[in-house]
């Protein structure tokens, strides 16, 4: 969980010259700092509401009670007609436009925070590409309920709190799960002992493959890349991944890098050469190649596109680096 959270009055705001657009990074209470928070949109502070488009290092779940405007994730933009739950996984890009008196909680945690239920993390990467729940009664206050638990919970900080809070937060993301048609994981996501190569092994190295090309770290677009860090044959992870997700690992990694190249597109003032260097493409006549294949259209054409929706792009990029 090293590298993952902040102190108290550091800035969780960065832009580097690795990532144009600003990652933050979770700030907890020192000293007893947990790779856990919840809060309001007042109490988390700011960045609960940044109208410029960013990424996290961390999970964020956000259970909308009022409110006018819109939230943007990824390519997609969503009204505001509250109730509503969203879940942005580390790595998506999104922020909120002309938000207006915005209402409800903010649960924010690490990958590591999960350890306790594992397979936690698939149902999230799911409901990461489906992100923005309307609620209706039943579901507003079930998730109320648990959010108000979670929240008493870690305000009282008592003995056993940080388990407390991982099996509230796994009912949360299951019952989320259930109301987007997603499935609870099967007992075999659970991760193996490294020396088995039985069904848990395999879902543990399917997940950890989505986990690492999910990252937007071009080094790792790479399948045999992969299998090193994971530390399994690039043989193995084929079949791993094949019988997980019913995919290939090099369709994966193309949709990664294509998914990638459309937030660059749709979110930055990168050229379209920059964008292809970004996710590892050294000659952009083949990157676009590349990308025509993948979407139907040039990467030209989908940025025309994505700035009839999102003028505000580069003014809001322009406005981070003028606060920084």
């Amino acid at each position: 969980m090293r590298g993952t959270t902040v102190t108290p009055g550091t800035a969780p705001c960065r832009t580097s010259g690795e990532d144009v657009l600003p990652m933050h990074r979770l700030e907890v209470p020192m000293p007893n700092a947990m790779p856990f928070a919840i809060g309001t949109f007042d109490t988390i502070g700011p960045m609960s509401r940044a109208d410029f488009p960013h990424r996290h290092t961390f999970w964020e779940i956000v259970h909308v009670t009022g409110g006018t405007g819109a939230h943007v994730v990824d390519l997609a933009r969503w009204e505001l007609a509250p109730p509503h739950l969203c879940v942005i996984a580390p790595g998506q890009v999104h922020h909120w436009e002309d938000a207006r008196h915005l209402d409800g909680s903010v649960v924010l945690f690490t990958d590591g925070f999960l350890r306790d239920h594992p397979g936690d993390r698939d149902l999230l990467r799911e409901l990461g590409g489906r992100p923005w729940l309307t609620l209706d009664d039943a579901g507003h206050s079930g998730v109320a309920r648990l959010v108000a638990e979670l929240a008493d919970e870690y305000a009282r900080g008592a003995q056993g709190f940080d388990s407390v809070l991982r099996a509230l937060l796994h009912v949360l993301v299951v019952r989320a799960s259930r109301m987007t048609g997603s499935a609870a994981p099967p007992d075999g996501a659970v991760p193996a002992p490294s020396g088995e190569n039985g069904p848990g092994r395999a879902a543990s190295v399917a997940g950890e493959f989505t986990r690492l090309i999910g990252g937007n770290d071009p080094a790792l677009w790479s399948v045999s890349a992969c299998a090193g860090r994971i530390g399994v044959t690039a043989g193995y992870l084929a079949e791993a991944v094949k019988a997980a997700t019913g995919r290939t690992p090099g369709e994966l990694v193309r949709a990664a890098r294509t998914h990638e190249a459309q937030r660059l597109l749709a979110r930055t003032d990168l050229s379209v050469r920059q964008v292809a260097g970004r996710v590892g493409f050294g000659d952009p006549a083949y990157f676009c190649r590349f990308f025509r294949r993948e979407t139907g259209i040039s990467p030209g054409d989908f940025r025309r596109g994505a700035d009839i929706h999102h003028e505000h792009r580069i003014e809001s990029i322009a406005r981070t680096e003028r606060r920084a």
